[in-house]
């Protein structure tokens, strides 16, 4: 087992908050084998590389030889997670939460090692809980004590409904840390609550205390809002290669390195000689090709990496984009920019109806990239070229 000191740097690495740090030092000193803990509900039936951000760090613990527990939240799936929500989530059905949480056990194993992974299901203690173990169990906090729940506090002061049941979720995380004995709970930073309420219920158990690690919402292609496949900014670990190779070219220069620290499995030391060489005077694009295959390997193969690279490098060899092109400045508005009205701006097309229809027929694209949502949103800022049919292009940098 590597030395506490390398093995908090690893596990620190991309991370936004230890509680508490102290504690989680002093448990790393003792060198005993750790129970690491992150849960996932099987809310959809897919997993995208926001997800993973927590599965690379659980693979970290368990490179370390810490016990790792995938957690499927078969049970709060039944109630839906009301972060960062104001509105009640509809909860899913139990044949949903069966049929989804089957796919990501699938998923799971292409970042962590099966031979080292515990999958636990939480309706296993919670349905031996019982509704007189729940009702003992919601006693044990006040409604106040949830008020101070952002997201909650927020929906109150606005007059917004708030199901009981919804009241009822960060206790039902918070038991599934006393059910496990944790000593480290993962979470995203919108989980600041519930994760601490797994803290405060192993105190009133007797038991010690987990450490919380928190870890930052991954950006969507928009660089703006948190990965989501309702925002039609994300990432799915079972895209199509080309696609996931597009879509990763697509990033922002400044968000490339976000999805380093966060996604990618190269050593730190890897990452700032990286970042070196691009204030060196090295293409960035040839960096962001580096972290397309990367992560390509690793849902699909090597091979599958190299060949979408070489499609990447075929389509704009094909696409003969020229040098000599009209050049302009956009202002981009804090809001973004739809594409139908850059396109329009730019006089590649007469209409935003037109923008769309051009789209739809794939005719439509971003530095070779093909645009396929009509609905996209430009939100990041630098320089790309936009093509339109076979012979309008424009050069646009986005201010």
């Amino acid at each position: 087992m590597a030395s506490w000191e390398s093995a908090f740097a690893e596990i620190k690495r991309g991370s936004d908050e230890i509680l508490i740090e102290g504690e989680l030092i002093e448990r790393l000193k003792t060198g005993r084998v750790l129970k690491i803990k992150a849960g996932f509900d099987p809310t959809a039936p897919d997993l995208h590389l926001g997800h993973t951000v927590l599965i690379n760090k659980l693979r970290t613990f368990q490179q370390l030889g810490h016990e790792v527990i995938f957690l499927i939240g078969d049970f709060t799936g039944l109630i839906g997670d009301p972060t960062g929500k104001n509105v009640t989530r509809k909860p899913l059905t139990e044949a949903q939460v069966l049929e989804n949480a089957k796919t990501y056990q699938e998923q799971v194993f292409k970042i962590l090692d099966p031979a080292k992974t515990t999958i636990a299901f939480n309706s296993e203690w919670m349905n031996k809980l019982g509704a007189a173990g729940m009702i003992k169990l919601a006693a044990s906090q006040t409604v106040a004590r949830m008020l101070e729940r952002d997201d909650f506090k927020k929906r109150y002061a606005n007059g917004q409904a708030i199901a009981i049941h919804e009241f009822l979720y960060p206790l039902v995380q918070g038991w599934d840390s006393v059910a496990l004995k944790a000593d480290v709970e993962l979470g995203g930073t919108d989980q600041r609550f519930n994760l601490l309420m797994g803290r405060e219920l192993q105190k009133s158990q007797g038991q010690a205390q987990q450490t919380v690690l928190m870890m930052p919402l991954l950006e969507g292609l928009d660089g703006v809002q948190k990965m989501s496949k309702s925002l039609h900014n994300y990432i799915g670990i079972t895209d199509a290669p080309n696609d996931m190779f597009g879509k990763i070219m697509s990033i922002s220069d400044d968000l490339m390195w976000r999805y380093y620290d966060l996604l990618s499995f190269r050593p730190i030391d890897d990452v700032i000689a990286l970042k070196a060489s691009v204030q060196a005077g090295k293409n960035p694009r040839d960096v962001k090709v580096e972290l397309a295959q990367e992560i390509i390997a690793r849902f699909h193969s090597e091979g599958a990496a190299e060949a979408a690279l070489q499609d990447f490098i075929q389509r704009f060899q094909k696409n003969a984009i020229p040098d000599d092109m009209p050049e302009l400045s956009i202002n981009l508005p804090d809001e973004g920019l739809a594409i139908g009205n850059l396109l329009k701006k730019a006089s590649l097309v007469d209409s935003t109806s037109d923008a769309m229809r051009m789209i739809k027929q794939g005719a439509v694209k971003i530095d070779g990239h093909k645009v396929t949502d009509t609905r996209l949103l430009l939100s990041h800022r630098g320089e790309f070229v936009y093509q339109v049919g076979k012979r309008k292009f424009a050069r646009i940098t986005l201010v």
